[in-house]
């Protein structure tokens, strides 16, 4: 065993060396041709004969070689192309002796041994260097403790992983097959690897004690993904899985590239298709507006918003260090675009005034908000100012600087919200869609205002899933505020990618809703996320039930219900159908919520706030009592 962990340790040989082996090998290659060549009986011809043929072949041979810097590779790391190279080599060295044997004619040499020498060089140059690497293999690998390893995906890049791992000879990974739900591709072999049924995994992983699964396919759907995923962590299999296509065009597969699953990958749903054309007609040469661009919507959108050549992007944000990054960041990747980045926060109309007498956008995505539930609902006169002035402040500015389009991105909390800050957004939501009507019946302004809805984004700022992570990492427990809780998840690009897409398509006036899928049950969530880390929910790590939070809903609205939307060209976008409401009612009672908002009287705002939006019923809050009085307030208008 030390004889095997020193050869493991072994350093790559130099260069002089191989070509030294390299040598030997064709010198025995030459003995044995000349055996072959003469029956394995006595030849006559002298020694000096012998010495001039021999050192005529492996003269020129060693020639070629080093023309052909055969000794450059890595013994232990020999592929089908270093094969490759040594049959192109011996080939010009083949051609090169034969056409050597006529012009010097005193060599008598033979036609049939220069072809046995070539024959054999090649076979035991390519023999000796795969033997080498079947030994390194061997001794690389601690039988006592290796992993049992399946690939999934038997398609190039499974190959190509098989590969890398074969090359790394620190690794104690040992493949013992394919696994693919492709008939033709089943129980046939690749190099010597059997590809195994998909739809037998969890048989195959107790038969063959496989310890660890690499997903090596990027065809493969998120719910059939899942689907292994989740049968690989009911057996203790740990799951790996590959870097982005982008990432192995540039940097090629290694077997440090392999990454664990994580919940991300789970929850990802099949890729979106929008269309890219209209999207530049409209965007293409135009000034784009973004807050909060340094957040976790708007830099994506930023980013995206840059695939469609606009003339400018103009970044606002109020946090200084976010918003730098992300300039440098959008700058170095696309260095034809230009980029302004403005510090200023939204409710602050003079210096939005700045902004737009600067710039003059054309078109606006308006992101920026206050969105954690259970602080905003300690807070809610800021949560007011930021989400209702400070959209009402943009939507003005808006008309009175004849934007095209203004695309305010709300909340699904703003469905028959709970809390405040879900109601904020609804009151948002109310305001642009009133004076988007105003403004077509008045035909007093050409920007037109398209509200778009979702749930939570996975990765987001404050988002469940990097806190769950957190705890784990730290042992745990990890806290669930309810058994029965159930939230609807979304990437981030492909929500950015259909607030996009619905602001093209958007006339004015819509509240545009995304379908967020099947809701996931957070409990299950927080117990997959600890599986994935290697640990059993409940036994190596608690998970423990807090309690709802203080506006918090059990579950989110269903934004994709037939009764309540309207279907547009795009399967995932649909129109909300919500009450009309005049504008000049929606102001006067807006203008009321901003004086109170600037006062202390939390009471008065939040009464206020239940007028505009009557479907805001609190839920686990202190503002549970408002709705009881509104009760009894009718109660007794109606007797």
């Amino acid at each position: 065993m030390k004889i095997l962990e020193s050869i493991k340790e072994l350093k790559i040989v130099p260069r002089w060396m191989i070509f030294l082996f390299d040598l030997t090998v064709v010198f025995i290659a030459f003995l044995v041709a000349i055996l072959v060549e003469s029956n394995f009986t006595s030849k006559s011809f002298s020694p000096s004969e012998f010495f001039l043929e021999m050192l005529y072949c492996v003269g020129v041979t060693a020639v070629f070689f080093l023309i052909f810097r055969l000794y450059r590779g890595i013994i232990r790391y020999t592929s089908e192309i270093d094969s490759m190279r040594i049959l192109g080599t011996l080939f010009f060295t083949f051609i090169f002796l034969l056409l050597g044997s006529f012009v010097f004619a005193k060599l008598n040499i033979s036609i049939r041994l220069i072809f046995l020498y070539s024959l054999f060089s090649f076979v035991f140059l390519v023999v000796y260097r795969i033997l080498i690497k079947i030994f390194f293999q061997y001794a690389s690998s601690n039988r006592r403790y290796r992993k049992n390893t399946f690939i999934y995906g038997a398609g190039e890049l499974g190959i190509a992983v098989k590969g890398a791992l074969e090359n790394d000879f620190h690794s104690n990974r040992f493949i013992v097959g394919f696994i693919d739900d492709d008939k033709n591709k089943i129980e046939k072999s690749i190099e010597g690897t059997k590809i195994f049924n998909a739809g037998n995994l969890s048989r195959l992983i107790k038969r063959l004690k496989v310890s660890e699964l690499i997903v090596a396919s990027h065809n493969i759907s998120p719910s059939y993904k899942s689907r292994i995923v989740d049968i690989c962590l009911e057996q203790g299999v740990n799951v790996l899985t590959i870097p982005s296509v982008e990432q192995i065009m540039n940097d090629g597969i290694s077997t440090k590239q392999l990454k664990k699953v994580e919940i991300e990958d789970l929850l990802e749903r099949s890729a979106i298709h929008i269309s890219n054309d209209s999207i530049s007609e409209q965007i293409r040469g135009k000034r784009v507006l973004i807050t909060g661009a340094a957040g976790s919507i708007g830099s994506v959108i930023s980013e995206q918003i840059g695939k469609y050549q606009p003339k400018m992007i103009i970044l606002c944000d109020q946090a200084e260090s976010p918003l730098h990054e992300l300039k440098l960041d959008l700058e170095e990747r696309n260095k034809d675009l230009l980029y302004h980045s403005f510090i200023a926060d939204v409710r602050n109309e003079k210096r939005m005034r700045q902004l737009f007498e600067t710039f003059k956008p054309h078109i606006v995505f308006h992101a920026a908000a206050y969105k954690h539930v259970p602080i905003m609902e300690d807070h809610p006169s800021e949560s007011v100012r930021t989400n209702v002035f400070g959209t009402y402040t943009l939507a003005n500015l808006s008309v009175e600087f004849g934007v095209e389009k203004f695309v305010f991105v709300s909340t699904d909390k703003a469905v028959n919200p709970t809390n405040v800050m879900g109601a904020t957004k609804r009151i948002a939501e109310i305001y642009v869609q009133s004076l988007d009507t105003e403004l077509r019946k008045n035909k007093t302004g050409k920007t037109r205002f398209i509200t778009t809805r979702f749930g939570n984004v996975l990765g987001s700022n404050g988002s469940v899933i990097p806190r769950f992570r957190k705890q784990i990492e730290e042992g745990g427990p990890v806290t669930v505020t309810h058994p029965e809780i159930t939230r609807y998840f979304m990437t981030i690009p492909e929500a950015c990618e259909l607030v996009i897409e619905a602001g093209v398509m958007g006339n004015g006036g819509e509240i545009f809703v995304f379908d967020m899928g099947k809701s996931v049950k957070i409990v299950h969530l927080a117990e997959k996320m600890i599986k994935l880390s290697g640990s059993t929910p409940y036994k190596d790590i608690d998970i423990k039930f807090t309690g709802l939070r203080p506006g918090e809903k059990l579950y989110e609205e269903l934004l994709n219900d037939s009764e309540n939307t309207l279907p547009t060209h795009h399967e995932k976008i649909m129109i909300a159908k919500v009450r009309q409401n005049d504008f000049a009612r929606v102001k006067k009672k807006l203008e009321t919520l901003f004086k109170i908002s600037n006062t202390d009287k939390v009471h008065s705002l939040v009464k206020q706030m239940k007028l505009i939006v009557p479907e805001y019923k609190s839920k686990n809050s202190m503002f549970e009592q408002i709705d009881l009085e509104n009760e009894r307030d009718i109660l007794k208008t109606s007797s």
